[in-house]
C-alpha cells in the first residue's frame, strides 16, 4: 500500500515539474525572440544613424556624432544579452546590417 502511495505521490511531482518545464521552455523562447528582435531593431537603427552622420549636411554635427557613440554603447549592453538568449536570431538579416556597418566604418576612415 505504501508502495502504491509513493509511486502516485511521484507521478504527480513528475507530471507537475514536466508542466513546470514546459512554462519554463515558453517563457524563454519568447524572451529570446523579443531580445533578437529588439538586438536587430538597434543594429538597423544604428546603420540608419551612421547613414545620416554621414551626409554631407551632418557630417561633423556634434548631436549625431553623441548619438552614434550612444547607439554603439547600447548595441554592445544588447550584444552582452544577445549572448545568452542567441537562439532565434536571424542570422542572415543581422550579417547584411553587419556588413553595412562595416562597409560605413571603412569609408569614414578614407
Amino acid at each position: 500500500m505504501m508502495v502504491y502511495l509513493s509511486l502516485m505521490l511521484s507521478v504527480a511531482l513528475n507530471v507537475l515539474l514536466l508542466w513546470y518545464v514546459q512554462r519554463l521552455l515558453r517563457k524563454f523562447m519568447y524572451i529570446s525572440q523579443t531580445l533578437a528582435d529588439l538586438h536587430l531593431t538597434t543594429k538597423a537603427f544604428q546603420v540608419f544613424v551612421r547613414s545620416l552622420y554621414s551626409m554631407n549636411n551632418y557630417h561633423g554635427e556634434p548631436m549625431i556624432q553623441e548619438l552614434v557613440m550612444r547607439i554603439d554603447e547600447v548595441q554592445q549592453e544588447i550584444e552582452v544579452f544577445r549572448d545568452v538568449f542567441e537562439y532565434t536570431l536571424d542570422e542572415e538579416l543581422e550579417e547584411e546590417l553587419d556588413d553595412i556597418i562595416n562597409e560605413e566604418e571603412a569609408e569614414e576612415t578614407h
